[in-house]
């Protein structure tokens, strides 16, 4: 393996926290996977580029045929893509061609386990493949336990109720920080007020016009 494969292989196994925590034969796998001489660009270590990498060629003037060494850089773009197995999304940099690629695997889950080892070129897909896998092996080895339709609607119903809580919680916090409360707590006693007989008094003359007009 070439010097710039075992750099790769010795980040690799840092991040994903030594052999120990790999699973059987992903090393071996991890090894024929490294590319030793292909050109990969700095940039495609932080993200999935599905084999599109910096190409070089030659660019032909319309008039003599002269050629001058030119470049083609790939689509790269920033997206967010959920994740099933972390339940969250994850925010990577990804080629159209890899989106693509992504899209007709159903999700970057299945294309991270779908796609072999020799496919995935840098250090960022080889390393979440590498932990997709072993993510969803602890998964299979975790023991699946039935709810009944009682106990589900149960579990529903106390989510809902959590997530009223948690609500009304921020609603509270919101107008301590910004004193609503105390605004509209004044609103409703002039209310009380303005809708209380006692004080307007026994001649209909001394009721205010606005307080009429809110009536």
């Amino acid at each position: 393996m070439a010097f710039r494969g075992r750099e790769m292989m010795k980040k690799i196994m840092e991040k994903v926290g030594g052999e120990k925590s790999l699973a059987p034969g992903v090393k071996q796998s991890l090894k024929k996977a490294i590319p030793d001489s292909k050109v990969v660009m700095n940039r495609a270590k932080r993200g999935l580029f599905a084999g599109r990498h910096i190409q070089f060629g030659n660019q032909v003037s319309e008039d003599g045929g002269n050629k001058s060494r030119r470049s083609w850089k790939p689509n790269v773009q920033e997206k967010r893509l959920f994740s099933y197995i972390l339940d969250r999304h994850v925010r990577v940099k990804v080629t159209t061609h890899a989106l693509r690629c992504i899209d007709k695997a159903g999700g970057i889950d299945e294309y991270l386990l779908k796609t072999p080892y020799h496919k995935m070129d840098t250090e960022m897909g080889l390393l979440w493949k590498a932990k997709i896998e072993k993510l969803y092996e602890e998964l299979g080895n975790m023991e699946v336990v039935f709810f009944s339709p009682e106990e589900e609607a149960k579990i529903d119903q106390d989510f809902k109720d959590m997530k009223l809580e948690q609500r009304e919680a921020r609603k509270q916090l919101r107008r301590q920080i910004y004193g609503w409360s105390d605004k509209q707590k004044q609103i409703d006693e002039q209310k009380e007020e303005n809708l209380d007989p006692d004080k307007w008094g026994e001649n209909p003359h001394d009721i205010p016009e606005n307080q009429i007009a809110n009536i």
